[in-house]
């Protein structure tokens, strides 16, 4: 009976290592999307996501504090600034220009020699 649990307890190590090196992939693959995006929408959500999967790998380390404070913080509070920036930045373009397209140049609107 005995060698029948250290098997179990084999394969779950294997198992949650797996499950480990799977977040951590995820980590950096979605960081590099984040900063490899054109669309600054959505940049800010794959950042949102960063947090939250940054939260669940400090869980999976056995922080729970931390993996709180990131959510909440990193996630949540930051998450929710930079979309707001972004919606300020986006009514600010509408204001400027009046179509609608924030940081945009149009061929013409270019000042300089060419």
């Amino acid at each position: 009976m005995r060698g029948a649990s250290r098997i179990d307890e084999a394969d779950a190590t294997g198992m949650l290592s797996l499950i480990d090196i799977l977040l951590a992939g995820a980590l950096v693959m979605v960081a590099l999307l984040t900063l490899g995006v054109r669309d600054l929408f959505a940049a800010a959500v794959l950042f949102i996501s960063n947090g939250l999967l940054l939260a669940l790998a400090w869980a999976r380390l056995g922080a729970p504090d931390v993996a709180m404070a990131e959510a909440a913080i990193g996630a949540g509070i930051t998450g929710a600034l930079v979309l707001a920036a972004l919606r300020r930045m986006q009514t600010f373009g509408e204001r400027a220009d009046g179509t609608g397209t924030a940081g945009t140049e149009r061929e013409g609107d270019r000042d300089g020699p060419c």
